[in-house]
């Protein structure tokens, strides 16, 4: 897209096409706070290991990659490993698999993304489909609708289709394999690399599976939220990530969050306002990323204008689903929401 607006509005009119934006690659950098200057990379190893919570008391890599994705065209058929064959096969290129969810932030009509396969397909059609370059007719379709979340294990083939605006939510991992390129060339008039033989060694062919998540109401202890507010959403939920969505509307009203659990990452979706905590405060705006501690007891989103977060955090999963049982979620619901 030569247009990033509204989440970046000084990046229009641009002179090359932006595909992606990454706001938790490790080599970001962080804009304020203690670590103002350094690498997110920097920032993980060297920050106190209570920040980090107790799961990651030894920092190894950092767990959560965040993009912003604006397609332009339709993006590669493509797969990724899951953690196993990463495991065993792509050491180098770190060793970890990728499941991923989507978050759809705008879609124009009849914008679509292609997602898992279409029951009864086999090995053996997908590449006579490859062969004859029809392998778009072996997925199942789906038309983006703003608000809409998709969950994406690895092993999933996939594609993204353009005029849509994504928040995606991801292991650390840029693990993919390509099938398919629609016959792309690089700047050097040469064809992308394909990886057909890894992506039929990794790709299910199960056939159909609900890929739409269910939305689940999300609590936050201490969470003051005002009657006209939409309150909060869990996206979705797996042992690598969890996503919710927090919708908060009453302007200059202090909203305590409890994050003692894990440490968060706040993307500002829409609004403007200020994040409060102990000993600091300072303005946000959308488009931008906030890593929040995991020792901050308290920290307040002070919305001057109504104000749409998107949170992700790494859950202790058996934890969230006893909470989500207490609080009388049924097993359809977890079973479209939580995932193994």
């Amino acid at each position: 897209m030569r247009s990033l607006a509204p989440l970046f509005p000084k990046k229009t009119n641009l002179a090359e096409p932006i595909g992606e934006v990454w706001l938790t690659a490790v080599d970001c950098k962080v804009a304020t706070g203690a670590f103002a200057g350094k690498t997110l990379g920097e920032a993980w190893k060297e920050m106190p290991a209570e920040w980090r919570s107790t799961r990651f008391a030894e920092p190894g890599d950092f767990p959560l990659l965040i993009k912003f994705i604006f397609p332009n065209d339709k993006l590669s058929i493509q797969v990724h490993p899951d953690d196993a064959y990463a495991a065993a096969h792509e050491q180098a290129a770190g060793g970890r698999g990728k499941t991923e969810m989507w978050h759809i932030l705008s879609a124009e009509p009849g914008a679509s993304l292609l997602l898992g396969l279409k029951p009864g397909v086999t090995k053996e059609s997908f590449l006579e489909a490859l062969k004859n370059q029809t392998l778009e007719d072996l997925f199942e379709r789906h038309f983006a609708c703003p608000g809409d979340t998709y969950f994406v294990p690895a092993c999933t083939p996939h594609t993204i289709g353009p005029g849509m605006v994504i928040c995606e939510v991801q292991e650390y991992s840029d693990l993919t394999y390509r099938v398919y390129d629609y016959g792309r060339v690089d700047a050097r008039g040469k064809p992308r690399e394909l990886h057909i033989e890894k992506a039929l060694a990794v790709m299910n062919f199960d056939g159909a599976h609900e890929f739409r998540t269910r939305f689940l109401p999300a609590k936050r202890e201490g969470m003051d939220l005002a009657k006209d507010d939409k309150g909060g959403s869990l996206l979705a939920a797996c042992k690598h990530f969890a996503a919710c969505k927090w919708d908060i509307s009453r302007p200059h009203k202090r909203q305590s969050v409890d994050l003692k659990s894990s440490f968060s990452l706040f993307v500002f979706l829409s609004g403007t306002g200020e994040l409060v905590w102990r000993g600091g405060r300072s303005t946000y705006s959308a488009g931008e990323c906030w890593f929040l501690g995991a020792e901050f007891e308290e920290c307040s989103v002070v919305p001057s204008r109504p104000t749409s977060i998107l949170e992700a955090y790494v859950p202790d999963v058996p934890l969230l689903l006893k909470q989500l049982k207490r609080d009388g979620v049924d097993e359809d619901s977890l079973s479209q929401t939580v995932f193994p």
